[in-house]
């Protein structure tokens, strides 16, 4: 498909009067746009990160409770991961993300008032919690549905790369910063700001024209009727029989699983092997975000430049080195620097498999693969996250949980090259 023809002059080139193609779509102002919502959004992801935990804290002294907040937040990924994939397979994205967008804006706006007034208990703030980690299934996955809508082909990498800056600027740099320091003015205030930042990034993207909603084919139609189950069992079977996008659930899922080895193991890594502070430990946020920075900002060029394959096959090698020096280097400096170039090789893997996403999978699939392929990538956290205590409990030191995250990244590199190696990631699309 070529590029979107020049709107004649005088006209709005983002106005759409009428059915829309996706010529009427493609342009770069719909993308500025789909990114500042998505920045809006990442920015109160931040702080909710950050405002839920403390807020738990101040309401209850039970660990088991606590702890059990990373879960109530965690689980909608689990729970509706691919019927949200299902759902903007059936809408209009644009809005399946202002709907969600502006859910969660209400419910910790809400959640604010509760906590302004002094009535909220562990539950409430459970409750709220997977709500908003329910709107956000469907946010963050038709954000990501959006780009292929709103960009041509040839700038889809650069698309996404500027999606993941724009997730890690909104939850490294501002998101969790902010949250912490307004929670200690007062509790109400970090959720007083993440909801007028979810309200934000509702607000830009309602005010894109056009229509969205993806053209369904006949099989499409005919499993429509027949519910949603099969809209979910045609997506799970396109999948398995895609010759390479089953393999590619595959390396995400192993990736996230291995890598969370050791990433759930940092703190205990910086603390006890490093000996630095509490304090001195948020430097690793720092790097790995910078770090991220750096691989979105060089994602798209090394692709142009080596190929999927070599860059994806190149990228996972150089997370896996730097995980697996890591635990074997005693230097603080060093190691923030190595958390770093994991954390700019993981980014550039993203980037590759996104752009690939967009490429390989029909539009009207498209949600429901986004909703499998995320459902792996964070169902395999926790599995990673366990086995890495495990480890550590085992070798006695997150050192070496870090040596065996690394090496198995090097296996999963290995993984990734022979399944992609005779694949064209990026085929030519027919108008």
């Amino acid at each position: 498909m070529g590029p979107a023809p020049d709107a004649p002059e005088g006209t709005d080139p983002d106005r759409a009067d009428g059915p829309t193609t996706r010529e009427d779509t493609v342009s770069p102002r719909r993308l500025n746009r789909l990114v500042g919502s998505s920045a809006f959004a990442n920015l109160g992801d931040g702080i909710a990160k950050v405002a839920f935990p403390l807020l738990a804290v101040q309401v209850t002294q039970d660990p088991l409770l606590i702890a059990g907040l990373s879960a109530a937040q965690f689980l909608p990924w689990l729970l509706f991961g691919v019927l949200a994939g299902t759902l903007l397979d059936r809408v209009d994205r644009r809005a399946a993300v202002v709907v969600a967008n502006t859910v969660r804006a209400a419910v910790v706006g809400l959640l604010a008032l509760l906590v302004h007034l002094d009535a909220t208990s562990i539950w409430l703030v459970y409750v709220a919690a997977l709500l908003v980690g329910t709107a956000e299934t469907v946010a963050d996955s038709a954000t990501n549905v959006l780009i292929p809508s709103v960009v041509e082909r040839s700038g889809l990498a650069g698309a996404n790369s500027k999606l993941q800056a724009a997730e890690i600027v909104g939850q490294t740099f501002l998101g969790g910063p902010v949250g912490s320091l307004t929670f200690a003015v007062f509790a109400a205030f970090p959720f007083l700001i993440d909801s007028v930042a979810f309200a934000l990034g509702a607000v830009l993207l309602a005010a894109l024209p056009g229509n969205y909603r993806p053209e369904r084919d006949r099989a499409d139609l005919t499993s429509a009727t027949a519910g949603v189950r099969a809209d979910i069992v045609r997506g799970l079977r396109w999948v398995r029989g895609h010759p390479v996008m089953g393999r590619l659930v595959l390396v995400v899922g192993l990736v996230s699983l291995v890598s969370e080895m050791a990433q759930a193991q940092l703190v205990l890594y910086a603390i006890k092997d490093l000996g630095l502070s509490e304090a001195a430990f948020g430097v690793f946020g720092f790097a790995g975000g910078i770090g991220g920075l750096l691989g979105a900002a060089v994602a798209s060029r090394l692709i142009d430049r080596l190929g999927n394959t070599a860059t994806l096959t190149l990228s996972l090698v150089t997370s896996g080195a730097a995980f697996l020096a890591m635990g074997l280097v005693k230097v603080p400096v060093l190691s923030g620097a190595l958390f770093g170039l994991f954390a700019a090789a993981v980014v550039v893997v993203n980037v590759l498999l996104a752009t690939a996403r967009h490429t390989l999978v029909p539009e009207e699939l498209l949600g429901r693969v986004i909703g499998v392929w995320r459902t792996v990538a964070w169902g395999a956290l926790p599995v990673g996250a366990l086995l890495g205590g495990a480890t550590t409990r085992v070798l006695g030191s997150a050192s070496a949980t870090f040596v065996l995250s690394g090496a198995g990244l090097l296996l999963v590199a290995l993984v990734a090259w022979g399944a992609v190696r005779a694949h064209d990631l990026t085929p030519a699309r027919h108008s």
